[in-house]
């Protein structure tokens, strides 16, 4: 197996553990996804993925109603996707997605979480490089009518890194810029997609004692419980 399964399996052990958080995060996507491209999630393919999502974590239909709703009123603000970048403690690189609507509380909150906990937050590009930007599919076993091989060699016009089989379904990753395209095809070929997003995969990992994962975990779990934090990355080895 590669690096995007080791990944995906490291961080199903650290997933968002509070649902109403996660229902949080989901809503700004949706908001985001129909300011974009409107409410209808037949023409709009970034809602439509984000419908998806909200189904696999048993977010209940009329919670993504109502914020279809909501999103579609021109009163409602829309949330801008801020990307910042820095280091924990003991040299680990860290990305941190956030999505927000007022851009001066996230910087003062991100540069707090890094000052407070040992890290140091940095200027835009100094470790986002040191990441891989994928796109990843999850689409149930049952409707896949070829083996693993065959459908890689399918989707290799897409350049697909891996297409792996677990508990949840068939996990395809790809560059980030194919998303759009391998949605498409899934759709054609009438393979239901159970969830889809991105990820951002480390090119390299650091290996840390238990001590040292503790200094870092603590800058991590400050981050991640910020309302604005959609996702925090980084290149510890877990």
């Amino acid at each position: 197996m590669g690096r995007a399964f080791e990944f995906r399996k490291a961080r199903k052990m650290k997933r968002w553990s509070a649902m109403a958080k996660t229902f949080t995060r989901i809503g700004k996507d949706i908001v985001m996804a129909v300011k974009e491209g409107g409410s209808n999630p037949e023409t709009n393919s970034r809602l439509r993925a984000v419908i998806q999502n909200a189904k696999a974590a048993n977010m209940p239909k009329d919670n993504v109603e109502r914020a279809i709703k909501k999103a579609s009123d021109k009163d409602t603000a829309n949330y801008k996707e801020v990307l910042f970048e820095g280091y924990a403690p003991h040299g680990i690189a860290v990305v941190v997605e956030t999505a927000t609507d007022n851009n001066n509380r996230t910087v003062a909150n991100v540069r707090a979480a890094f000052s407070k906990c040992d890290g140091n937050m940095g200027t835009s590009g100094s470790v986002v490089f040191m990441f891989d930007h994928t796109c990843n599919f999850r689409v149930k076993t049952e409707d896949l009518k070829i083996d693993l091989e065959e459908f890689e060699l399918e989707l290799i016009d897409f350049e697909v890194e891996e297409v792996f089989e677990d508990e949840d379904g068939i996990l395809i990753y790809a560059p980030f810029e194919q998303f759009g395209a391998i949605q498409k095809y899934l759709e054609e070929n009438s393979l239901e997609i159970l969830s889809s997003g991105f990820e951002r995969i480390p090119t390299t990992t650091n290996t840390l004692s238990e001590e040292q994962q503790a200094d870092v975990d603590k800058l991590l779990e400050r981050l991640e419980e910020d309302d604005d934090v959609q996702n925090v990355y980084h290149s510890m080895q877990v």
